[in-house]
């Protein structure tokens, strides 16, 4: 996969974990979402450890923390279903400015909040560093299916262009007198869709008949040459350890 198909979400930068291997990054970042699931939600500091971690991951990364909150927005959905969560649980209830609610389900929304950020944190860090052919790379290098990774690279390479067709037909459509703003008129809508799946599915068809002629064998030449290192590794499970050691002792002692 070459280059020439970043992502909003990565940030050109010359920092350690921008240089470090990707299959490195993929281990270390499994370890800690692996960490982070296991870990007891009464053991509050675990997750403050956690939170700090990433913070000094970022620094090092030299990621702005407004670039970081602001991604930070796709967690909301998962936020505003956790307050649902202590008023529909059972179990003893405690008043909470005056409303009374689920002692259990603030746990359980407590639980939701602090994995669900840590999380979604963990994975905008490694976006940040990584640029997706390279994190496809990484993943393949790990033993990833080669099924898997071969159609989500296709996917990306190819999501912009249908995006830009989408663009081309709605602006067609405005140019012939047709904004369809109601439910009734979403019939040529979804011809205009249909269309283009029909077109999308050939230009497929077209494209993996012309690889194949090329000696196209499945997988994506792997151009870059540059691997994992020791050096790599062990900061991987450097972090993985840390990780994964106050997970256990929030599990013992919790």
């Amino acid at each position: 996969m070459g280059a020439g198909h970043g992502h909003a979400l990565y940030v050109h930068e010359h920092s350690p974990l921008h240089r470090m291997a990707p299959e490195a990054k993929l281990a270390a970042a499994f370890g800690i979402v692996v960490a982070v699931a296991v870990s007891p939600r009464h053991a509050v500091w675990a997750f403050a450890c956690f939170a700090v971690m990433l913070g000094v991951i970022a620094a090092t990364a030299r990621l702005p923390a407004r670039f970081v909150l602001a991604r930070m927005a796709a967690v909301l959905p998962f936020i505003l279903f956790a307050f649902l969560i202590p008023f529909v649980a059972g179990g003893e209830r405690v008043d909470v400015v005056g409303i009374a609610v689920s002692r259990e389900g603030l746990w359980g929304m407590w639980n939701v909040i602090a994995k669900a950020t840590l999380g979604v944190t963990v994975s905008i860090l490694l976006a940040a560093t990584t640029e997706i052919p390279d994190i496809l790379r990484g993943l393949e290098r790990l033993r990833a299916p080669r099924a898997m990774t071969a159609i989500a690279g296709f996917m990306v390479r190819y999501l912009e262009i249908v995006a830009a067709e989408l663009g081309r037909m709605r602006t067609a459509m405005k140019a012939r007198g047709y904004d369809p703003r109601w439910l009734w008129q979403a019939k040529p809508v979804a011809a205009s869709l249909g269309s283009m799946f029909v077109r999308s599915y050939e230009r497929g068809e077209r494209v993996h008949a012309a690889m194949v002629s090329r000696g196209f064998t499945g997988s994506i030449p792997d151009l870059r040459t540059r691997r994992a290192t020791s050096r790599d590794w062990t900061a991987a499970a450097l972090v993985s350890a840390v990780a994964v050691a106050v997970a256990l002792v929030a599990l013992v002692t919790t």
